[in-house]
């Protein structure tokens, strides 16, 4: 790799992953994780072109590379779980079970978007689904999802907390203060690091001191830190079922770094030229999507056509999410005031 980091080993260990994983899943739960993935690039390459006929404002996002992370945690997850994240956010709440056109319309700041319009790209929230929502602000989803795990704690509820965070978060004080505190009190919250090697512009190398291990930060907590490869599904879906049943048993909090790459820049008005174009090419032979698909040809699970099939669905879903959306309405003036708090 010319990342710095180590993932050989990783990969090394892909293929008896997909050798175990036929003894658990059927063919009916491989299919669905491909429509799943297939869904999030789609969705995510659909944004890209709203967004330049200017249906979609302010910042966006976008999750195209990292599929296979949302993806396989999620289905580690029970419905009363709780999900929390940051503003690349679309990929987890489509893989959660937000509705894509709820989400598409939110994108388009209609009022039947799931924040009525309101939230935008960095705001997805679904209470039926306890998705609690993206955060614009890096690092502010991490003291949310700590008060999550705190309350399910101290009301003994049967509740994981599943918090999202970039490798730049690790910067941010709020990081180690939730760290810490979820680690006394043994909270039950999974805190999984999607690196994908940039903060904005800034290389991790260069801005985090532990950028090449940066799930060993646990040990300073007495927590348990694990890195995966972030861009194989099944993976990381074994990982994750593994550390969200030692939390669920009671056993205290658990750091995960999944090591992936986004394809686009920080946001899409970012060209991204900073990135070495070694790195690039090296990350894109890794496309999640791709080598997925081919794994289920090549253990034939599924035929081309059957694939095929699932693709052109997922296409249509999202056609008729944009539809969805062009044809929801605004939301009115006088729901300015709604919404609002105040002491």
């Amino acid at each position: 790799s010319p990342l710095g980091v180590g993932i050989g080993p990783i990969q090394g260990k892909v293929g008896t992953i997909y050798m175990k994983v036929k003894e658990r899943l059927d063919k009916t739960e491989l299919l669905d994780f491909y429509r799943q993935m297939h869904l999030l690039r789609a969705f995510e390459g659909e944004c890209a072109r709203q967004y330049m006929m200017q249906n979609i404002g302010g910042f966006l996002h976008l999750y195209i590379g990292e599929e296979a992370i949302a993806v396989g945690a999620m289905s580690a997850l029970k419905p009363q779980d709780y999900v929390v994240t940051h503003y690349r956010d679309h990929g987890h709440a489509l893989a959660r079970g937000v509705e894509s056109k709820v989400i598409m319309a939110e994108l388009f700041g209609k009022a039947t978007g799931s924040s009525g319009g309101k939230g935008g790209s960095m705001h997805i929230f679904d209470l039926s689904k306890n998705f609690m929502g993206g955060y614009a602000i890096v690092g502010g989803q991490l003291p949310i999802a700590t008060g999550l795990a705190l309350s399910a704690s101290y009301k003994g509820e049967d509740r994981v907390v599943l918090c999202f965070l970039g490798d730049a978060a690790l910067n941010e004080g709020e990081f180690h203060e939730v760290m810490n505190l979820a680690s006394i009190w043994k909270l039950p919250v999974v805190f999984f690091c999607e690196n994908n090697l940039y903060g904005m512009g800034a290389a991790a190398v260069d801005t985090v001191a532990i950028h090449d291990e940066i799930y060993r930060v646990a040990e300073a907590y007495r927590m348990p830190g694990y890195q995966i490869d972030g861009m194989d599904v099944l993976g990381v879906q074994e990982k994750t079922l593994e550390v969200v049943e030692h939390v669920r048993s009671g056993q205290g909090p658990v750091f995960l770094e999944a090591l992936t790459y986004r394809f686009r820049g920080h946001s899409i008005a970012d060209p991204a030229d900073y990135r070495p174009r070694d790195e690039v090419d090296y990350w894109r032979q890794r496309d999640p999507v791709v080598l997925f698909k081919q794994k289920l040809l090549d253990l034939e699970v599924a035929s081309a056509p059957e694939l095929t099939e699932i693709e052109e669905m997922v296409d249509r879903e999202v056609e008729e999410a944009v539809k969805f959306a062009e044809e929801s309405p605004f939301p009115s003036p006088s729901v300015l005031s709604e919404d609002i708090y105040a002491t």
